[in-house]
Formats: structure tokens, C-alpha cells, sequence
């Protein structure tokens, strides 16, 4: 049977499943040319990350197709109902890079209540000649410690995050249409566990209350965080998106980062991935990075034993 790893696989992945007598492909195939490739070589199993979308179209045009994975938490770029209609199985990996995503949400504001992300264009531009200045421009930062971070979204990532944000001393509040609360727990080098429960509350309550707001939710139709909800948050707030692109009027964030409504925005994905708008990219109060949320050693060994681990079990039923 033959896995093709279109948007590639950890080699723990490739491993497990070779010891099983799958045959890995990794080669990287054009959208337009899936099908063709699919059918030509027979291939049982198409694992995809964000780059290979597995529509409905492909699904019919491919019938050796028994198997399409998605090593990440969205399936968005899958017609996941319509294959599963089909007798084609969807499975993704909804855990394995939850820590990963919420350590890049604290890279961004640690980096962004310090300036560090505007320090750095700065510092290679004009550190040798106006030092004292950039020194000045950059010494008014501010901790997290004792802020509230509000997350919205508190499935597996959110509460990740939550962890963190504890760790650092900080007030968390949380929404979620599906969670009324959730314990967290944080497990210590040394076996020590410390359990606390976060109640969650309506989003119009909760970006009122807090400093910072990070988003943990699939993509969305509408916006979650659009002009009238900025227009509810504190002076000087911040937002993080490490989630999906579409989730924040973009246009709406950037005028309040303009007006100073806003203080800084960190976001890892965008509304025009994978070519984002030049004003985003261009604010100098916005931290950037390319949708690299799940993109850790650690993260990618995990998707890819797990998603390794649940073919192998599919392919023992059929």
C-alpha cells in the first residue's frame, strides 16, 4: 500500500509506517497534477498539511483513495463530510502540536510588549549610528505578569496556552461556544501537578476585560475579531492569531494599530495566505511569521507517528 506525504512527513513517521510495509512517497506533487500522480502510482493514503487541498472533485476522481490525513489540527482544505460520505477515511492530529502553537503565541507577545520584534528591523538599520536613540524609543515595555490574556477557542491549544500564561503570572479568562469550563493542569519537572479551573464567558465580556486576546479557533465565515469588537477592547490591547487567516478583519486591525487603539498585533496567519496583504506585512506594530505555528522538531515527530499510528489501525479493519 502507498502513502503519499504531499506537504512531507517526519521520518518517525516514515518509519513506523515502513516497519509496517507501507510505502512512503514524499515527493512533492503540483495540485494540478494530484490526480494524474494519485491514480498513475495507486495510492491508498494522502497525508497533506495547509499547502495540498483534498476536495470534492479529487475525492471522485481518485478511487484508490482510502485514506486522506492532515498532520495539524484544521481540516479545512479537506471536504472531510464529503469524504467520509465517499467511504474515505479523515483523520488529522488534533494534539500533537498544541504546545508548539502556544509557545509561538508567547514568542509573539514576549516579543511584542518588549518591541523586540521592530527593535529587530531597526537595530541592523541604524544600531551603530543612533543607539541611544533606538535605546529610548524601546525602553518603555511592559510585563505580563499580572495582565489578563483572554483566549478564545479553549480546545487543546487554548488550554496550552493557558498553561503558559499561568506559568507567567498572568489573569486568564477564557470563550468558547462549546466549553462552560475545563481544569487545567500544570504538570512540574519534578511530578508536582498544580490543578486550577477556568470558567469560560460570552466574547463581547471578554475582550473588555483583557490586555491581550489570542484566537484558538477553526476557520471561520465571519470574523470573530472585526471593527466593532477592536472598538470594545482596552486602549492599548493586543492581539495574537496563531489560529486561521480570516478570523481578524485585517483591514479593521491595522486602522486601530494606525489610531493607537490597538498596541501591537502578532500574527503567524493571515487572510491572503499565502501572499499577505503589504500593509500587514509592512506595520511596523505588527509581529510576523509564516503560518509556522505547528513547524517544531518536536511537533512534526509527533503528527507524524500519530498519523502513522492511526493508518496502520484503519488498515487492519478494512
Amino acid at each position: 500500500m502507498k502513502v503519499l506525504a504531499n506537504d512531507g512527513v517526519s521520518q518517525s513517521g516514515i518509519d513506523t509506517l515502513t516497519a509496517a510495509g507501507f510505502e512512503v512517497i514524499t515527493t512533492k506533487v503540483a495540485q494540478e497534477q494530484l490526480v494524474k500522480y494519485i491514480n498513475e502510482n495507486s495510492i491508498s493514503v494522502l497525508l497533506v498539511r495547509s499547502a495540498t487541498t483534498a476536495r470534492a472533485a479529487l475525492i471522485d476522481a481518485c478511487p484508490t483513495l482510502k485514506v486522506i490525513g492532515r498532520g495539524g489540527v484544521g481540516m479545512d482544505n479537506i471536504d472531510v463530510a464529503y469524504a467520509r460520505e465517499k467511504g474515505v477515511d479523515v483523520i488529522n492530529t488534533p494534539a500533537a502540536s498544541s504546545s508548539s502553537v502556544a509557545e509561538l503565541v508567547f514568542a509573539h507577545l514576549f516579543g511584542g510588549v518588549r518591541y523586540l520584534h521592530d527593535a529587530n528591523r531597526n537595530m541592523p538599520l541604524d544600531g551603530d549610528t543612533k543607539f541611544k536613540g533606538l535605546k529610548k524609543n524601546y525602553a518603555k515595555g511592559s510585563e505580563l505578569r499580572g495582565k489578563t490574556i483572554g483566549i478564545i477557542g479553549f480546545g487543546r491549544i487554548g488550554r496550552e496556552v493557558a498553561k503558559i500564561a499561568l506559568g507567567c503570572g498572568m489573569r486568564v479568562i477564557a470563550s468558547d461556544n462549546y466549553v462552560g469550563e475545563a481544569d487545567i493542569t500544570l504538570d512540574f519537572y519534578d511530578g508536582q501537578k498544580v490543578t486550577l479551573k477556568i470558567k469560560t464567558e460570552p466574547i463581547d465580556q471578554l475582550i473588555q476585560h483583557s490586555d491581550f486576546i489570542t484566537l484558538h479557533v477553526p476557520a471561520q465565515k465571519q470574523y470573530v475579531i472585526g471593527r466593532n469588537e477592536i472598538a470594545k477592547m482596552k486602549d492599548g490591547a493586543a492581539i495574537i492569531n496563531a489560529a486561521r487567516g480570516g478570523v481578524i478583519d485585517e483591514v479593521a486591525l491595522i486602522e486601530a494599530l494606525d489610531t493607537g487603539k490597538l498596541s501591537f498585533a502578532g500574527l503567524d496567519t493571515f487572510e491572503k495566505e499565502p501572499t499577505p496583504a503589504v500593509k500587514v506585512l509592512m506595520n511596523h506594530k505588527v509581529s510576523l511569521s509564516p503560518h509556522i505555528g505547528a513547524a517544531t522538531n518536536e511537533a512534526q515527530d509527533r503528527i507524524g507517528t500519530e498519523l502513522a499510528s492511526q493508518i496502520i489501525e484503519l488498515f487492519k479493519k478494512k
